[in-house]
């Protein structure tokens, strides 16, 4: 492909000097554009359709969420805004997208002096819990609903039926293996689907989550002070327990996501104290207390869904996530049920920590 005549789509480009290829991110390929003379630089994204089927969706949410930020940082009397919101080109059709027949491609402008950081520690994850807060809160008033670019992509129920239906059809004759294991994770299924059935009460709401927090989500200056919260491809209508549970399952586990010996998996408390002071001090402006209450539940929950995932495309002979070795995905699966467990023997001491900082 050209990268050069997909870059000629967007407007206002200057002479480009050279494209090469970004190594962070895992789910789009990305290209660093560099351009002569006093221009800035751009990020040019090739948007991956197989994951995201509905890029003018996709597009439309990012285009509202950014506005809205940028919006709101304006009224703060913000300074230096350009590095503290993303800002995505459009082409000459109005859209902040070119397909060419095949590839979806976007293009922002790159912000100049940041950086992203990948060491997760208390320092990291407590500034990480502050802006995802900060975040949420920014877009808490926002008029518009935002559809699920992924759908169905943290409901619990959802991921319980498709591990139900794993196990009726048993596709590859996993079934003998893994029974104890299935039943296991049904025991507390009723339990781990209680925001779904909350939200059909009218008890918790949705809100505008990132739905993908990690610290490389972020881009800091050289100060490591930070700018913004990037890759925005998942930002959609969700609990809020998707931002704080899904950092925590990574952050806070002492080990690898396919760790085979499960006595190195343990949970950090010191990353989770630390995540949720952060989250909690910049939040709790719009958080319900049935929202701040659940707060440990949703620690417990995406551990828990992950299993249920993992277990899943085992079960149906490893169609969806990739895999190193023939047992990888039950590996991971039994490393993340025990995290799940690690989990829910600190549920009082979660429970004991967020009450003394949300007070």
């Amino acid at each position: 492909m050209n990268l050069n005549q997909i870059i000629e789509k967007f407007s206002g480009i200057g002479e480009v000097e050279s494209v090469s290829p970004l190594t962070s991110g895992l789910i789009n390929q990305t290209y660093l554009v560099s351009t002569v003379g006093d221009k800035p630089n751009y990020v040019l994204q090739c948007i991956n359709h197989n994951i995201f089927k509905d890029v003018d969706l996709l597009q439309h949410n990012i285009e509202n969420v950014t506005g809205h930020i940028r919006k709101k940082l304006e009224e703060r009397g913000e300074t230096d805004i350009d590095r503290k919101v993303l800002h995505f080109l459009s082409t000459d059709e109005g859209k902040t997208y070119h397909f060419d027949g095949e590839h979806y491609w976007r293009v922002c402008v790159f912000i100049k002096g940041s950086k992203t950081l990948d060491a997760v520690t208390p320092e990291t994850s407590y500034l990480v819990g502050l802006k995802f807060g900060e975040f949420e809160a920014m877009l808490s008033d926002m008029p518009e609903y935002l559809e699920e670019t992924i759908p169905n992509f943290h409901n619990m129920e959802f991921r319980l039926k498709q591990l139900r239906d794993a196990v009726e059809a048993n596709p590859a004759g996993r079934m003998e293996e893994v029974k104890d294991l299935v039943d296991e994770i049904e025991k507390d299924s009723y339990d781990m689907c209680v925001a779904e059935r909350y939200y059909r009460e009218g008890k918790l709401p949705k809100r505008v989550c990132h739905c993908d927090t990690k610290v490389s989500n972020m881009l800091f200056d050289n100060d490591d002070n930070v700018l913004c919260v990037i890759d925005l491809d998942t930002v959609m209508s969700s609990f809020v327990f998707s931002d704080f549970g899904d950092f925590l399952r990574s952050a806070a586990n002492t080990s690898a996501e396919d760790e085979e010996d499960l006595s190195k998996v343990r949970f950090n408390f010191d990353i989770f104290k630390s995540f949720a002071k952060g989250y909690i001090e910049s939040a709790s402006c719009f958080l319900t207390p049935l929202e701040i209450e659940m707060l440990p539940y949703a620690v417990k929950l995406f551990p828990y869904m992950q299993a249920v995932r993992f277990l899943t495309d085992y079960i149906n002979g490893d169609t969806y996530y990739q895999i190193k070795f023939p047992q990888h995905n039950l590996v991971r699966t039994k490393a993340q049920y025990k995290l799940y467990k690690e989990v829910s023997l600190k549920t009082q001491e979660m429970n004991d920590y967020i009450s003394s900082v949300a007070k």
